[in-house]
């Protein structure tokens, strides 16, 4: 399988070339050359396979003879070691929680497989550098000692995930960028507290700064000489294609086959439903999708206007989704052919407040016993609105973080204590550590060279 850029300008690569180059040298993102279409017999048959094997079925006509057969699923058994459960809230609503992971997030999927990706080509470093520090197209990296820095910019769950998939990965240095007072305290732990091979840079912006400036990074000829830099954010395809799984192990618990399930699915850099709309590509049942936006409702906007129009992110309660400019929605149009109808036909948007975000997480609670977080929330009331309008379908929302990373809004609006995992009370006394720097990209190239 052979990766080319949305942009058009760059060579195609293989798989394990665009995990470690992350971005095209053109500015545009990876995507692959053609959609695998999977055995109609699988999917008829899904309640019979392992999640293993499901995920191993569906990831490798993408990874292709990368990696042996024998690597791969040892992947992709380390990746989904931990339950993902559907669970059923209304007659017609139910809860896909992908929080069952270390960081308690749905990213610890994507994270845990391009960290092991990466860690196998961080061992099998056999190609000759380029002379901006980059792979050639006859190898996967450089041949000197020079680690592999992954730069990441987060809004929130990311961070976390990354830094627990990478902590202690020998030969690769994690630099994470955050804004200063725009995570949830759990959030900022998970990203803060490890050390080791984990840095974190503390932006005083926005998500979109930190991403602007990560974007800029990998653009810079002078620093990539010197670092060898790649992505670890929802561009790269390591972190975007596992996401797929769990869209097929939903549905391996979904008990009304005959009848595809709508997904409603939270999203902010829309790397998550964009997963979810290529396992629909590749044969998955689904009924629709539905993008679930707070106030940064770009793509909402798109699909009533037909133009995209990025803005200032604006901060709300659903943190995770505060992206003013999201990055792969490119390629949900790439899949589409960027024809509008085909997507409007498979596609829809809502756009839920914080007032109303605050509503549907009491409302939830009060009236089915179901603790949702802000972003399953608007995950949830973006699901009932659609169903309302179009009635005799049922769907599935995805829960894509547990409600204890955000305990100051869910504690006030149930009025309830949100008992402490284990996993979370252990870093909660743990020493921040950070380094606060400006939303200028001179200060983080500053920081890098350094």
């Amino acid at each position: 399988m052979q990766f080319y850029s949305t942009n058009k300008q760059s060579p195609s690569v293989s798989f394990k070339e665009a995990t470690i180059k992350g971005q095209a040298p053109d500015k545009g993102l990876y995507f692959p050359e053609y959609i695998p279409q999977l055995d109609a017999g699988f999917i008829a048959n899904i309640e019979n396979y392992s999640n293993e094997e499901i995920a191993y079925r569906v990831i490798a006509p993408y990874v292709g003879e990368e990696m042996t057969e024998e690597t791969l699923r040892r992947i992709v058994a380390e990746t989904v070691s931990f339950p993902i459960p559907l669970v059923e809230v209304t007659d017609s609503i139910s809860s896909l929680e992908l929080f069952h992971g270390p960081t308690l997030a749905f990213k610890d999927i994507g994270a845990r497989f391009m960290s092991r990706c990466l860690r196998e080509a961080v061992g099998t470093r056999t190609g000759q550098a380029t002379s901006s520090g980059q792979t050639s197209t006859s190898g996967l990296t450089n041949t000197t000692t020079t680690p592999i820095t992954v730069l990441v910019a987060t809004s929130g769950d990311t961070g976390g995930a990354v830094a627990n998939g990478f902590f202690g990965v020998e030969g690769v240095e994690v630099v994470i960028l955050y804004p200063s007072g725009k995570v949830s305290p759990v959030q900022e732990k998970q990203l803060t507290t490890l050390g080791g091979n984990i840095k974190a840079l503390e932006v005083q912006g926005t998500f979109d700064d930190c991403q602007a400036m990560v974007k800029q990074a990998f653009m810079d000829q002078e620093l990539t000489r010197l670092r060898f830099l790649t992505s670890a954010n929802s561009i790269n395809v390591a972190r975007w294609l596992p996401q797929q799984f769990y869209y097929f192990f939903a549905y391996k618990q979904w008990k009304e086959k005959g009848q595809p399930p709508v997904f409603s699915v939270p999203s902010g850099n829309f790397g998550n439903i964009c997963a979810g709309i290529l396992a629909m590509q590749s044969g998955l049942p689904v009924s629709h999708f539905i993008a679930a936006c707070n106030v940064n409702d770009i793509v909402s906007d798109y699909l009533r206007t037909q133009e995209l129009r990025p803005k200032k992110a604006v901060p709300t309660l659903s943190n995770a989704m505060d992206v003013g400019n999201p990055s792969n929605f490119v390629r949900i149009l790439e899949i589409f052919g960027n024809r509008f109808p085909e997507l409007k036909n498979r596609l829809s948007a809502y756009t839920i407040t914080d007032a109303e975000t605050e509503a549907t997480v009491k409302r939830i609670w009060e009236e089915t016993g179901y603790l949702a977080d802000p972003h399953g929330a608007v995950g949830y009331l973006a699901l009932e609105r659609y169903l309302q309008a179009n009635p005799g379908l049922k769907g599935i929302f995805l829960e894509t973080a547990h409600p204890v990373k955000f305990p100051e809004s869910v504690e006030r609006i149930t009025g309830q204590p949100i008992p402490l995992p284990e996993a979370v009370m252990a870093i909660m006394h743990q020493e921040k550590k950070s380094v606060l720097i400006g939303p200028d990209y001179e200060a983080l190239k500053s920081y890098l060279l350094d």
